[in-house]
């Protein structure tokens, strides 16, 4: 039987030459073989044969990661000129019921930046689509012709929940985080609590409101050289914990 568990990244849908690929960072495949200590399966951005119960019912846990594109604004109810380019609706039409999908089944999930945003509009809340253009909110883009070192440095503080998940991680009240978002939580999704706000109120992180389920979702980047960073090891080794268990569960 498997002593390692399976953890399933969605694929984004893009365009290389004249062919589509499915592709998945790297970085997050790193993360998932070197921190969360589990075999990463890659989820392809295609109509599905099988139901996302099916899907969800193979995996032990669940790695919503980021991406360059955004959330389609249909998704949560605004026109189609309030969002930023680009998009990539494949990934929207994959990720999103494969979410509620696995939030029903109690699946441990990670979800990082755009994953952080997919669970918001899957369960229900909504997005700033352009958060610089929000009046109080500051500009949380990245510098895209700096250097990745320089786009992934840490950037700003964040507040961490009393007695919350992250807060008992990084054993501290606030953290310094990297920044390389355009989108934003405007409305929090039901069922879930906010762990972490940055300075100007924007939220950072949510968890699930069930304690006997891992779900947690955070605005930036800890797959980015986790290694030098104890806060962003400790969170992907949080989920490594959950999916372990998980596996435990399963028929043997």
């Amino acid at each position: 039987m498997r002593q390692v568990p399976l953890v399933g990244l969605p694929s984004d849908l893009r365009q290389i030459g004249p062919h589509p690929f499915h592709a998945v960072g790297e970085k997050y495949l790193r993360a998932v073989t070197e921190f969360v200590g589990g075999f990463a399966v890659g989820l392809p951005a295609l109509p599905q044969p099988l139901a996302p119960e099916a899907i969800v019912a193979e995996l032990d846990g669940l790695l919503l990661t980021g991406s360059p594109s955004n959330i389609e604004p249909h998704h949560y109810g605004l026109p189609p000129e309030a969002g930023a380019e680009p998009f990539d609706p494949a990934r929207d039409a994959s990720t999103l019921p494969l979410i509620r999908a696995a939030v029903a089944a109690g699946l441990p999930i990670l979800a990082l930046c755009r994953g952080l945003q997919e669970i918001t509009v899957a369960l229900g809340g909504s997005l700033h689509p352009r958060v610089h253009e929000v009046e109080g909110l500051s500009d949380h883009r990245e510098d895209k012709t700096a250097p990745l070192d320089a786009q992934y440095a840490v950037a700003h503080a964040v507040r961490l929940a009393p007695d919350g998940l992250l807060q008992r991680l990084a054993g501290a009240d606030t953290a310094m985080v990297n920044s390389l978002h355009g989108q934003g939580i405007d409305r929090l999704a039901p069922g879930t609590v906010v762990e972490a706000t940055a300075e100007d109120g924007l939220i950072e992180a949510f968890r699930g409101a069930r304690e006997d389920r891992f779900l947690l979702a955070v605005q930036w980047h800890p797959e980015w050289k986790p290694a030098e960073h104890p806060f962003y090891a400790a969170i992907l080794r949080a989920f490594g914990d959950a999916c372990r268990a998980r596996l435990a569960t399963k028929p043997r």
